[in-house]
C-alpha cells in the first residue's frame, strides 16, 4: 500500500516528501475470510499508515459476501455443513455505493446484481433488496445510497432515472421521479444525500449537470448549477456528501469537488486535473472524517487522497492491485461516526474497511479551568 504524509507542505513538494520517506510503516495482523470454497480464515499482514501527532490509519477487514457477517456458527450448524456442504453465499458482483445506518449495518449497492446488500454484523444477518417487477418501477442499476434519520434507505438508479426508497427493514416504500408510462424523470441520477433536519433530498443528475433539491415527498424545490467550468457550474457531477451545512459535490469532468452552502454558493473547491498524486483524474466517492479531513476516491489511480478544506493534500493511501490495501476501480466511500472508512473496491468485488485514529484529547493541565 503506497502512502506518505505531507505534514502541511504544498503540492509542489510532494516528490520531495515522498523521497525522504515522511511516513513510517507498521504491520498489523488481521483475520479475513478465506476464498470461496474454503471454511477457514487466513491471516493477512496489512501495513498501517502512521501520521503526525499520533494519528494513524489501520486496515480493519474486507467484506465480499454474507459469509463475512456470519462468523459465529453453532455446533449443529457446523455438523450440518460437514454433511451437506456449506450454503451458497451471496457475493458482491459489481458493487458501487456504500453507507452505514444508525445500527452499524453496512448497505452496499450492486448494479451487477441489480440490488442492494445489507450486512448486519451485530445480528450476524444478511438481506438482499431487489425489485424486478416488469413495467412497475423495476430497479435496474442501483448506484449511490444514503439513509435518513429513520434509517430509511434511498437508492439512485442511473438507468431507471428514479430514486428508490425502502424502509429500515428493506421493504419497498416508493419511487421518487417515477412518471407516467413507467419512465423516470431524471436523466441519470447518481449522487444522493438526505438532510433530515431540513427535510430535503439532494440528488445529482449527471447528464443535466445539475443538483436537484427535493422535499421528502419527492417534489422539486429548486435546482443548483448549470453546464460549465466556473464556480457553481458542473461537468458531469456525480457523488454527494453532506458535511454539516455544506454539500460536497464531485464535479467529475471538471476534476474537482465543490463545497456549496445552503443557498448553492461555492464555499471552497478542492482538486485539479492530473494523473499524479495531488491531482484528480477520475474522482468518485467523497466523505469527511471526525477531524474535517476530506477523503476523495480516484477510480483511475486506484487510491484515496485526503485533503484539508484549503485544498492541500495531507496524505494518500492505496494503489492498483488485488491485495488488501490495494484497489481496482474503487468507487463509493463512506466514513461512519466511529471513523471507520468504507471503500467500495468495485472490480475486486469487495468493500475494504479501514479505521482512522485521530488525535487523542489531551489531559487538562493543573490549574486550567
Amino acid at each position: 500500500m503506497v502512502q506518505f504524509l505531507l505534514n502541511g507542505e504544498p503540492r509542489s513538494r510532494v516528490r520531495l516528501v515522498s523521497a525522504v520517506l515522511a511516513v513510517v510503516l507498521a504491520f498489523s495482523t488481521v483475520s479475513v475470510a478465506a476464498p470461496r470454497g474454503k471454511s477457514k480464515t487466513v491471516e493477512v499482514h496489512v501495513p498501517e499508515l502512521l501520521l503526525d501527532g499520533g494519528r494513524k490509519l489501520t486496515f480493519d477487514r474486507s467484506l465480499s459476501s454474507d459469509r463475512d457477517v456470519r462468523t459465529k456458527r453453532g455446533f449443529f450448524t457446523k455438523v450440518f455443513e460437514i454433511v451437506v456442504g456449506e450454503p451458497d453465499f451471496h457475493f458482491l458482483v459489481r458493487p458501487y455505493g456504500v453507507v452505514t445506518d444508525s445500527h452499524g449495518r453496512v448497505i452496499v449497492t450492486d448494479p451487477g446484481a441489480r440490488g442492494v446488500h445489507i450486512f448486519d454484523f451485530a445480528q450476524q444477518k444478511y438481506k438482499f433488496i431487489e425489485r424486478r417487477e416488469k413495467g412497475k418501477d423495476a430497479m435496474l442499476a442501483p448506484q449511490c445510497v444514503t439513509v435518513d434519520d429513520q434509517d430509511n434507505i434511498y437508492v439512485t438508479d442511473s438507468i431507471a432515472g428514479k430514486i428508490f426508497v425502502f424502509d429500515a427493514g428493506g421493504k419497498y416504500k416508493r419511487a421518487l421521479g417515477s412518471i407516467k408510462g413507467g419512465e423516470g424523470y431524471f436523466k441519470r441520477p447518481t449522487g444522493i444525500a438526505v438532510d433530515s433536519a431540513q427535510q430535503r433530498i439532494y440528488v445529482t443528475d449527471t447528464l443535466r449537470n445539475k443538483v436537484f433539491v427535493l422535499d421528502m415527498q419527492g417534489e422539486i424545490v429548486k435546482t443548483i448549477g448549470q453546464t460549465g467550468q466556473k464556480p457553481g457550474e458542473f461537468n458531469f457531477p456525480t457523488e454527494l456528501h453532506l458535511d454539516g451545512k455544506n454539500l460536497l459535490v464531485v464535479d467529475a469532468m471538471n476534476f474537482r469537488v465543490q463545497a456549496l452552502d445552503p443557498s448553492g454558493q461555492v464555499e471552497y473547491t478542492i482538486g485539479q486535473i492530473g494523473d499524479e498524486i495531488g491531482g484528480m483524474f477520475r474522482p468518485k466517492g467523497v466523505a469527511v472524517d471526525s477531524e474535517g479531513h476530506i477523503y476523495i476516491v480516484d477510480g483511475s489511480q486506484g487510491l484515496v487522497q485526503v485533503f484539508n478544506r484549503e485544498g492541500q493534500l495531507l496524505y494518500y493511501f492505496g494503489q492498483k492491485g488485488t491485495g488488501f490495501g490495494e484497489f481496482r476501480m474503487p468507487s463509493g466511500l463512506h466514513i461512519d461516526r466511529e471513523d471507520r472508512v468504507f471503500i467500495v473496491d468495485s472490480y475486486n468485488r469487495r468493500v475494504q474497511i479501514f479505521r482512522y485514529h485521530g488525535l487523542k484529547p489531551q489531559p487538562a493541565k493543573a490549574g486550567t479551568p
